[in-house]
């Protein structure tokens, strides 16, 4: 039996140093295939709100996924961290794009239901099944309404009345461990606060009320301590 001892002074046969060697030269092409393998993912199924995600997207309503389909959808869960991004027109796809579709209706009206107290001066309105939030003097809209990112199943956000009692511009969270700028606590640790992530990324948050930075920044400086607080709705998916 010949042996050789060019693999770090190990007596191996010489078919297994070949093919060990072998091993050693292919990790490289090994994790580039399955790598292109995952990005090209693209389903070819139909989802049961194939028609409505491809009006709201603007394609072609036939109902019938397509390449050009898959995507345009696969963009669109990439954006906004919904998973599994594979271009499938799922509950949660369509949960996310009608939630997008009611905020868009609120227009410059959100509290045209008279669900947000008129009568407590400045409040800062929490809509939980919109997830969209706004501040008003009375019945006068000072801002928003804006996009927000509420408590995920489990963890939701508290509905009711509080009102803003501690505020930090610069909070860190010792429960995960992350950074909450423009922290302004409402509802036991629940705070406005800002995050990088999409507003319409699942589940949700922790019980915070999550918002972009420039949004975060503008209640901010027109809240105080003291200022109501009123949570109302469901968030869709708890």
């Amino acid at each position: 039996m010949r042996v050789i001892r060019n693999i770090r002074g190990i007596r191996v046969r010489r078919g297994v140093a070949l093919s060990v060697a072998g091993l050693m030269a292919a990790p490289a092409l090994v994790l580039s295939t399955g790598a292109s393998a995952q990005a090209a993912s693209c389903t070819t199924s139909t989802g049961p709100y194939q028609k409505k995600v491809e009006k709201f997207l603007g394609r072609p309503v036939d109902g019938r996924q397509s390449v050009t389909d898959c995507k345009a959808i696969r963009a669109f869960q990439a954006k906004h961290g919904i998973t599994p991004t594979i271009g499938y027109a799922g509950p949660l796809t369509w949960r996310t794009m009608n939630t997008m579709l009611a905020q868009k209706a609120a227009g410059k009206n959100p509290n045209k239901a008279k669900k947000c107290p008129t009568n407590k001066g400045r409040i800062a309105c929490v809509d939980l099944t919109r997830q969209l939030s706004w501040i008003q003097d009375g019945s006068k809209l000072k801002y928003g309404p804006v996009p927000v990112r509420t408590g995920r199943n489990g963890s939701e956000t508290r509905t009711g009345a509080s009102k803003v009692y501690w505020r930090t511009i610069k909070h860190w969270s010792t429960i995960y461990h992350v950074w909450m700028p423009y922290s302004q606590f409402f509802d036991g640790g629940q705070a406005f606060h800002s995050v990088t992530k999409s507003m319409y990324n699942p589940p949700g948050s922790g019980g915070c009320v999550n918002m972009r930075s420039k949004d975060a920044k503008a209640y901010w400086n027109l809240l105080r301590n003291g200022t109501d607080v009123h949570v109302y709705g469901r968030k869709p998916g708890t």
